[in-house]
């Protein structure tokens, strides 16, 4: 069985799915790894626009495997605390590899997103939830530090300081509906709606240039660790002008909207 799914149900669209239902999709090592390789394998099929990420059954990830998390060669002659930090790394590189995607990536939160699953959920660009869904930082729950895997980097850009302390510090569980509206979700449907909800926010950005696309997910995470706004304003007027000196986008666009028709970009 396969503990990580790749799909594409619609064209330029691909399904990643966390494959281990009976155990919320928990992130040990064995799901993991292959996510990370389908990652970064799709990252790079130029026939893929739009990423999809979701988890099999009722859960989206349910954090840490508390009932095993599995076993890695690179682990072998290693003491607890040398284990402890590669496992971290790999963890690590789930998200990075997330954020380094060409492609925007959508995150279906079906159902609970707890821990590390919390973290996963708030790596994606856009995310939509079911009404099922909730968020919970499990780690100060467990007597650790709720903050890992970016998550005390992700959360407060998303919803403000204030209140992604309290969350963190309580560890409290956040429900779709609150998550809404105070900015972790684009926004919440039915858990039977959930993926035509993507599928069609992700048809939508098919319409647009690849290339402006791809570089447009680039400028806004440049954007949120941008040293100032003349330097990151300096940053977007170059990326723009590649694309308009380099393709003939703008001139279709403004040749569709005369004919009206949708434009065809080449890129």
């Amino acid at each position: 069985m396969s503990f990580v799914t790749v799909e594409k149900p619609r064209p330029y669209i691909t399904l990643i799915t966390l494959n281990r239902p009976e155990r919320m999709n928990a992130m040990a090592f064995d799901v993991m790894v292959p996510f990370k390789d389908a990652l970064e394998e799709v990252s790079f099929d130029n026939e893929t626009r739009v990423v999809i990420v979701t988890g099999a059954g009722e859960g989206f990830c349910a954090g840490a495997d508390l009932q095993d998390p599995g076993w890695l060669d690179i682990f072998n002659g290693l003491t607890v605390p040398g284990i402890a930090r590669r496992a971290m790394r790999i963890l690590d590189d789930v998200i990075k590899a997330i954020h380094d995607m060409h492609q925007p990536v959508i995150g279906a939160i079906n159902g609970p997103a707890i821990g590390g699953g919390f973290c996963l959920a708030m790596a994606t660009d856009i995310r939509i939830a079911s009404e099922t869904a909730y968020f919970r930082p499990a780690g100060i729950n467990n007597g650790l530090t709720s903050a890992e895997l970016g998550l005390s980097y992700m959360l407060p850009r998303a919803i403000g300081t204030s209140r992604a302390f309290e969350i963190m510090l309580t560890g409290r569980d956040v429900d779709a509906e609150e998550a809404q509206r105070i900015g972790m979700l684009s926004r919440v449907v039915p858990q039977e709606q959930l993926l035509e909800e993507c599928y069609a926010i992700a048809e939508r950005i098919n319409g647009f240039s690849q290339l402006g696309v791809e570089l447009s997910k680039q400028m806004l995470w440049a954007g949120i660790d941008a040293g100032s706004l003349h330097t990151h304003m300096n940053h977007e007027g170059h990326a723009q002008l590649f694309v308009r000196m380099t393709t003939k986008n703008f001139e279709e666009a403004i040749k569709a909207r005369k004919d009206g028709r949708a434009p065809e970009f080449k890129d």
